[in-house]
């Protein structure tokens, strides 16, 4: 090949290299800040990470329940916390209500005011439908209204809302108290 074929396909491996590390270097994760939204930012509080022996895994802890109020669109439903160390540093957040948006038509998701506690997480387990959720890399709740894929350790479950799959998947504004 000649210089006159090669300056081309050099012009176009330069803009292809260009424009694929501009949307590395982009943060589209659903806890980035959205230009149009009226929350104000908060900045997260830093976690340390947790190891698999920090881990809680009493039973008692997985089924001790704490009774929460929960209404999504404004309509009650019957909804528990569990006894994680995560569930009980949200129900310090209490009262909250969070607006939501869907997430891989699998969950409806929302940010919460600041990051909750990891340690003493009681091992993952895959989220069912129902399951009321904490994402620690994003810092957000995760109402699921499809099973889950997987177990992560990344995906702390909180608690559980009895609620059909189609109120769960059509929800857009969940309200969350603690139970009188």
């Amino acid at each position: 090949m000649n210089s006159a074929t090669l300056r081309p396909l050099a012009r176009t491996a330069t803009a292809t290299v260009l424009l694929l590390t501009v949307a590395a270097c982009t943060d589209t994760s659903p806890a980035s800040p959205r230009a149009s939204s009226s929350a104000p930012l908060q900045t997260p509080t830093a976690e340390a990470p947790t190891t698999p022996s920090d881990r809680n895994t009493t039973p008692s802890d997985r089924n001790t329940a704490m009774d929460i109020r929960v209404s999504l669109d404004g309509r009650p439903v019957d909804a528990t916390l569990n006894d994680s160390p995560a569930a009980r540093d949200f129900a310090g957040l209490l009262p909250l209500t969070l607006d939501l948006e869907d997430f891989h038509q699998t969950e409806r998701i929302a940010d919460l005011p600041r990051r909750l506690t990891i340690s003493g997480a009681p091992e993952p387990a895959a989220p069912k439908a129902g399951d009321l959720t904490y994402y620690a890399p994003w810092g957000n709740l995760a109402l699921f209204y499809r099973d889950g894929p997987s177990a992560s350790a990344d995906l702390l479950i909180l608690g559980h809302i009895d609620a059909d799959a189609d109120r769960l998947a059509g929800a857009d504004r969940i309200t969350v108290e603690a139970a009188p």
